[in-house]
């Protein structure tokens, strides 16, 4: 049968990074998609292909698709009622001790009012990420309570989580490794599976939706652990003196775990050897959340996590080591101008969600620094986060370098590649502080990094 007499009408609830994404690259693969938001504005832009987040090929698969089986509404009723699939995308913050599951409550009474008046079945599944047992002891009873239906019976209920990578989202999206399709019955998981039927190849899982949810939530630990571990190296590194970490990662980067030789000779480093780098911490909306949140969750069933403690602990005191190595070379940084490069909390994105360059920026003025900064997307953002706090945030890496005392590197731009020629013909003095250790540590006079 061809791909479009099977295509799917779906509705996702959010707007935001996981529920656009996820709304275009389906609409993009054949189906009909709506995404449901409560800001008229941006389901406006939308509508009119603008993308309301920095996201590479966001703004083009807009293009190609409004008005060609995508669109955005508010009207939450109508695009439930004439689809066959919600998936629930909206936020999930974590208040250190538990996620709020306000925005996911709301959501599923909203849609089991809409479920009370329409005979046909319909399947909801949660795309937000969530604690394992939230689909089927919150999501579930909160929509059957509002429609007065039986789950398994009148609606499917399931779990399909998402493994989006800022800034590649959609490259991810379209290429995916692992589909989850986490579900109540057969039924269920059946009709997500329709979801992605233009995904030949591709591993499927399917499960039951507390499996689903935990898988999501040990792929982003995992992540996470890695960072630190190679963090953890990299302090050890500096503190062994004649010792640099970019060596030592090197090295296992190719070991047989995380590369394979091919017949040519040529290494392929697998993607999870990018994760073994040392830096300055990581950030996002992700990783922090979802770390703090399956400790939290553990704890509250007596099961204690001190490894992912760990993680977190490692994490938070990362940025302090930037400011170690600054002061190793500036003992006194009052008054003295330091430039800030990197907001983002990576490249390709203009999240700023738990950036380690806002502790960072914190310690410098603590210290009487005079501090600049530029972000190739973040700067908008940037200085609405710090319109209290006297940071100068400037518009080119030209005017954030210029008269600086030292340069720190915070997000691994690949702009910010263009730093050694620059300052060689305007500040040739300045201190280099690589938080990523993304720069040959020899183009530069004086230069100091994690991990060396």
């Amino acid at each position: 049968m061809p791909y479009w007499r099977r295509r799917l009408n779906v509705s996702i609830i959010g707007c935001g990074y996981v529920g656009l994404v996820t709304g275009v690259c389906l609409a993009d693969k054949g189906h009909r998609v709506v995404c449901v938001d409560i800001d008229a504005t941006k389901v406006d832009n939308i509508n009119r292909a603008i993308a309301p987040i920095h996201e590479l090929g966001l703004p083009e698969l807009l293009k190609k698709n409004v008005g060609h089986g995508f669109s955005a509404t508010t009207d939450f009723a109508k695009a439930v009622m004439e689809s066959d699939l919600t998936l629930i995308a909206v936020g999930t913050p974590f208040d250190g001790k538990v996620i709020d599951l306000s925005y996911v409550i709301k959501t599923a009474e909203q849609i089991g009012q809409v479920l009370k008046t329409k005979n046909a079945y319909h399947v909801v599944v949660v795309k937000s990420t969530v604690v394992p047992g939230t689909t089927d002891t919150v999501v579930g009873p909160a929509v059957a309570a509002a429609s007065g239906k039986i789950v398994g019976e009148h609606f499917g209920l399931g779990m399909n989580p998402e493994f989006l990578s800022e800034g590649e989202a959609i490259r991810d999206f379209m290429n995916p490794d692992r589909i989850v399709l986490g579900g109540v019955d057969d039924r269920t998981i059946a009709k997500m599976a329709e979801l992605y039927t233009a995904f030949p190849g591709v591993p499927v899982l399917k499960t039951n939706t507390k499996t689903a949810e935990m898988i999501k939530y040990t792929s982003n630990a995992m992540l996470a652990t890695c960072i630190s571990f190679a963090n953890e190296i990299g302090n050890l590194c500096t503190a062994v003196g004649g010792v640099d970490a970019l060596d030592v990662m090197r090295a296992n980067h190719i070991n047989y775990y995380l590369s394979k030789r091919l017949p040519d000779g040529t290494i392929f480093k697998a993607p999870l050897a990018s994760f073994f780098e040392a830096g300055c911490g990581f950030g996002g909306s992700c990783l922090p959340k979802d770390v703090k949140a399956l400790i939290a969750h553990g704890e509250s069933l007596d099961q204690p996590m001190p490894v992912l403690q760990a993680v977190i602990d490692t994490n938070r005191k990362q940025p302090g080591r930037v400011l170690d190595l600054l002061r190793k070379q500036l003992p006194d940084l009052k008054d003295q101008t330091v430039a800030v490069l990197g907001l983002a909390f990576k490249p390709e994105t203009d999240d700023l969600r738990e950036s380690p360059a806002f502790p960072i920026i914190e310690l410098l003025l603590r210290e009487g620094a005079t501090v600049k900064a530029y972000d190739p997307q973040g700067n908008a953002g940037a200085r609405k986060q710090l319109a209290e706090k006297t940071v100068a945030i400037v518009d080119s890496m030209k005017e954030c370098v210029a008269g600086a005392a030292a340069v720190v590197i915070v997000t691994r731009w690949a702009e910010f590649k263009e730093l050694p020629a620059l300052l060689k013909k305007t500040n040739p003095s300045a201190l280099i502080v690589d938080g990523r250790r993304m720069l040959d540590k020899d183009s530069f006079p004086r230069y100091t990094g994690i991990g060396l």
